[in-house]
């Protein structure tokens, strides 16, 4: 039979105990976990990308939406563009997203000489870690144009290749609906969506964002960022 001490003991381990796993479990701001360790905090979460920004015309609306539902999201951006709009790269990082590496002209990695695959990443290492400070740790390659020798590459570098598992294909302008009706349509928890901020116009998927992110938080959807850490 256990002493009156130890009972006592035992209890407060087990409340200390809960207390701790709590603390453990909620995410800081609720917002900024990497998609590679999906956080026990929220029951469903997805992942939100955007591709080939920054743009001038397109990617501050995006951010204002974002700002209004309170979501962060991750972008892939350009070496190219964040050389054009610096300012912008900045402003995409100060907001609280995750800023991440989409080679500088968007080639097809699997078809490119070493030295080219080595000189798209790294320049657009360099232009990034000048605005936010940090060097990304993830790839997105351009058309998820991957290979095993992409992937050899790509961790010779130091990067982890983050691709996605739905696609509204808001690149080929469908239509507002049907981007809305393509992401709702796929989601599932732990999700990465794919949607673009720069490479044409984006005046869908920037008319689509406000529903998607409505309904996917009213589906009780947390939303993440990723920066393969």
């Amino acid at each position: 039979m256990r002493s009156p001490q130890l009972r006592i003991v035992v209890v407060l381990l087990g409340l200390f105990g809960s207390v701790l796993v709590a603390a453990c479990a909620s995410p800081a701001g609720g917002v900024t976990a990497a998609a590679d360790a999906p956080q026990a905090a929220a029951s469903k979460y997805v992942i939100l990308t955007f591709d080939d920004g920054p743009s001038p015309q397109y990617t501050p609306k995006v951010l204002a939406i974002l700002r209004q539902y309170g979501v962060k999201a991750t972008f892939f951006e350009l070496g190219q563009n964040v050389a054009r709009y610096p300012s912008l790269t900045r402003r995409v990082y100060l907001a609280g997203n995750s800023v991440q590496n989409h080679t500088w002209t968007h080639p097809d990695l699997r078809r490119v000489s070493w030295t080219k695959f080595r000189s798209e990443v790294l320049n657009t290492d360099r232009v990034i870690r000048a605005q936010t400070g940090y060097t990304p740790r993830c790839l997105r390659p351009p058309y998820g144009g991957v290979n095993k020798l992409t992937y050899r590459r790509a961790a010779s570098l130091g990067k982890t290749v983050r691709l996605w598992t739905v696609d509204p294909a808001d690149w080929s302008r469908p239509g507002t609906s049907t981007i809305v009706r393509r992401v709702l349509a796929n989601v599932r928890n732990g999700s990465v969506i794919l949607m673009h901020d720069g490479g044409g116009d984006r005046s869908q998927t920037v008319a689509a964002l406000p529903t998607i992110l409505r309904t996917l938080k009213a589906r009780g959807y947390a939303f993440y960022t990723t920066s393969c850490t």
